[in-house]
C-alpha cells in the first residue's frame, strides 16, 4: 500500500544504489524518477536492472508482467526539471559533502515546497546539507544497504532540524515499498550498522597492513566463525573501495584525527583505479 503523503519519488544518482532504490520503488508501485548527469550512466543502469530482473524472472521471483509494469513507473532523466511534481526525493550520489550541499540548494528550488529531500548516505548526516535549503524541517536520511534489492533494512534518521511529520512519513514510506524501517531519533553519523560495520573494517585493515593475516583469511574467519555472510574485504568491494575512502576522508576533515584518515592499501587502491567489482578488480580480480 502507498504511503498517502507520497505518490510519486526522484532518485538522484543512477549508480548501483541509486538505480536499485528506484526499482525497489517502482517495483511498489511509485512512479519514479532517475536522474544523472550523464546519459550514459542511465543507460548503464537500465542494463544492469534489466539483468537484475530477468534473473529474478527466471527464478519465478517475479513475473514477466511485474518487471514490464516496474520499468513503464521507471523516467529515466538527465534534467532535475523534471522533479518539480515528486513528493520525496533520495539522494545518492558521491559522498562529497560540498557536492550534496549544491544539489540540495538546486532542489530546493525545483521540488514542490511539501517535498521531503532525503540523502542515502550514512557518512553524511543530514544538519551539514539542511541549511542550504529553506525547508529544515524536511530534509532526513534515508539509508539503504546495499544491495537496495536484496537488503531489507532502511534506517531513517531524524536530525535536530527534521520534523515529526518528516521522520514518520519516511518511515511510513520504507515499508510501503516492503522494506523493515529503523528510527533513529538523533543523528550520528555511520548511523547503527556502519558504525558496528567501521570497527571491524577496520580492524581487517589493521591486521592485513600489518602482515597477521592475508585478506582471504580474513575474510575466511568472518565468514568460517563469525557466521558473517560476506567478508570485509569482499564487502569492500562490493560496495567500492572509493566509497570507503571519501567516508573515511570526510571523517578525517571533520575531526582532523590522524586515527580516522583512509588506510594506506584502501588509499592505494583508489590511487590504481581498483575500486573492486564495479573496476574488475579490488582486493580480489573480477576478470571474466
Amino acid at each position: 500500500m502507498k504511503n498517502e503523503r507520497v505518490n510519486r519519488v526522484g532518485v538522484i544518482g543512477s549508480g548501483t544504489m541509486g538505480a536499485q532504490i528506484a526499482m525497489v520503488c517502482a517495483l511498489a508501485g511509485y512512479p519514479v524518477v532517475l536522474n544523472d548527469i550523464e546519459e550514459s550512466s542511465l543507460d548503464k543502469a537500465r542494463k544492469s536492472l534489466v539483468g537484475h530482473m530477468e534473473r529474478r524472472i527466471k527464478k519465478g521471483k517475479l513475473t514477466e508482467g511485474q518487471v514490464e509494469e516496474a520499468f513503464h513507473l521507471i523516467h529515466f532523466s538527465t534534467s532535475l526539471n523534471d522533479f518539480k511534481e515528486v513528493d520525496l526525493v533520495i539522494e545518492a550520489i558521491i559522498e562529497k559533502l560540498e557536492v550534496k550541499r549544491e544539489l540540495f540548494a538546486k532542489l530546493d528550488q525545483i521540488c514542490p515546497n511539501h517535498c521531503i529531500l532525503a540523502t542515502n548516505s550514512s557518512t553524511i548526516v543530514s544538519s551539514k546539507i539542511a541549511d542550504t535549503t529553506d525547508r529544515p524541517e524536511a530534509v532526513c536520511n534515508i539509508h539503504f544497504f546495499n544491495p537496495a534489492l536484496v537488503m531489507d533494512l532502511v534506517e531513517v534518521v531524524k536530525g535536530p532540524h527534521t520534523s515529526n511529520q518528516t521522520a514518520d512519513t519516511a518511515f511510513e514510506f520504507v515499508k510501503s515499498i516492503h522494506k523493515t524501517p529503523v528510527l533513529l531519533q538523533k543523528e550520528i553519523s555511520g548511523f547503527v550498522a556502519n558504525r558496528i560495520l567501521g570497527k571491524l573494517m577496520d580492524e581487517a585493515v589493521y591486521l592485513l597492513e600489518n602482515g597477521y593475516a592475508t585478506h582471504e583469511e580474513i575474510d575466511l574467519v568472518c565468514t568460517k566463525a563469525l557466521n558473517h555472510p560476506i567478508g570485509p574485504f569482499a564487502l569492500m568491494d562490493l560496495t567500492g573501495i572509493d566509497v570507503n575512502y571519501y567516508v573515511r576522508q570526510q571523517r578525517y576533515e571533520e575531526s582532523g584525527n590522524e586515527a580516522d584518515r583512509p588506510a594506506q592499501i584502501v588509499e592505494e587502491k583508489v590511487n590504481k583505479g581498483e575500486l573492486g567489482r564495479k573496476t574488475g578488480k579490488g582486493f580480489y580480480s573480477y576478470q571474466t
